[in-house]
């Protein structure tokens, strides 16, 4: 589903108060948006799969419209980002339920790997003046390519393939993060808050979903 945010370009320059302020807003839409997620994580816990599947196809639509009302309605962008963390949530709770169920410490672990690769390649991307276009558009291509090597190891078997599957995603998302901690430098839209957040909210989600797989295969 991340895919669907990405594709434009770096921005522009920004004033340093426009910066501070889009960068300060942003972070906190993240955050909020991630408390929604885990709520709704907790309370979808039983959800059936059919439900979650729903829950996941309404996220989608959430993003879609985020798409059209970022430059229409401030306060219904703002609300579809919430929505969207919410759905997830819930389409995600059974997932998530079942690797806290079999091993706790796997959900601790790739919880902890997340902030700090978050921090980490967030702050490179931040603080670098080298434009990271390209290195967004080539992840962009990368993750489409990942995709379907995921879609390819649903029927095939390919020896040690998962790990191979959230080494790569992991390479691939530390190029988005960059990218889009960047544009928060570059631009100076506020507007554009909530559809940077959705971004960098998906980027650490599909990040703790891979670290959830290499940490629960290790143990």
């Amino acid at each position: 589903m991340s895919e669907y945010l990405y594709g434009g370009g770096g921005g522009y320059a920004a004033t340093g108060d426009q910066t501070r302020t889009l960068f300060s807003q942003t972070m906190w839409y993240v955050a909020i948006t991630a408390g929604i997620f885990a709520l709704g994580s907790y309370v979808g816990r039983n959800l059936s799969p059919g439900v979650a599947i729903v829950c996941y196809i309404a996220a989608f639509v959430c993003l879609f419209g985020m798409r059209f009302s970022v430059r229409r309605s401030a306060p219904l962008t703002v609300g579809l980002l919430f929505a969207v963390g919410a759905l997830l949530g819930l389409a995600l709770s059974p997932t998530i339920s079942y690797y806290a169920a079999a091993d706790p410490s796997a959900v601790w672990s790739a919880g902890g790997a997340t902030a700090l690769f978050i921090a980490g390649f967030g702050a490179a991307g931040y603080a670098t003046r080298r434009d990271l276009a390209v290195v967004g558009r080539v992840s962009f291509i990368a993750l489409i390519a990942l995709i379907v090597f995921g879609i390819v190891l649903i029927f095939v078997h390919i020896p040690h393939g998962s790990l191979i599957y959230s080494v790569l995603g992991l390479v691939i998302f530390a190029g988005l993060t960059m990218f889009d901690f960047q544009r928060l430098r570059r631009n100076s839209d506020l507007n554009s808050a909530p559809f940077i957040a959705a971004s960098i909210f998906l980027d650490a989600l599909n990040v703790f979903l891979f670290f959830l797989r290499i940490f629960s295969r290790q143990n």
